[in-house]
């Protein structure tokens, strides 16, 4: 399976920007959706942002105008620009990957994997 790992979370003041990273554990094939999503505590987890085929882009209606979401191919890698932040923005931050990736001596194989979260806080 393809294993996900997200970076760049931390504690910011409102107005502030973090960009998180999200690095794919091996040579993806193809990708039919990567997606953002956030967990605030006591809350349910909620899409922030997603590409989907065609290069469709969505943003929750809290985010846009204030994040980015994009992904580099050839570095196995999506990322989420946040700009703006404000408070109502601290929760965990999770990556999501739907795809297919190459197995060696195999072809390819379908995946869908999330990553274990990076926290982000913003203080008011």
């Amino acid at each position: 399976q393809v294993q996900l790992v997200e970076s760049g979370g931390g504690s910011v003041q409102a107005g502030g920007s973090l960009r998180l990273s999200c690095t794919a554990s091996k040579r993806i094939f193809k990708i039919n959706t990567v997606a953002w999503h956030r967990q605030a505590s006591g809350k349910e987890r909620e899409l922030v942002a997603s590409i989907s085929t065609g290069d469709n882009v969505n943003y929750a209606d809290s985010v846009k105008g204030r994040f980015t979401i994009s992904r580099d191919g050839a570095k196995n890698m999506v990322y989420l620009q946040m700009n703006s932040l404000k408070p109502e923005d601290t929760a965990v931050y999770f990556c999501n990957i739907d795809g297919t990736y190459y197995v060696t001596y195999s072809g390819t194989r379908n995946f869908n994997s999330w990553g274990p979260g990076t926290q982000v806080i913003v203080s008011s």
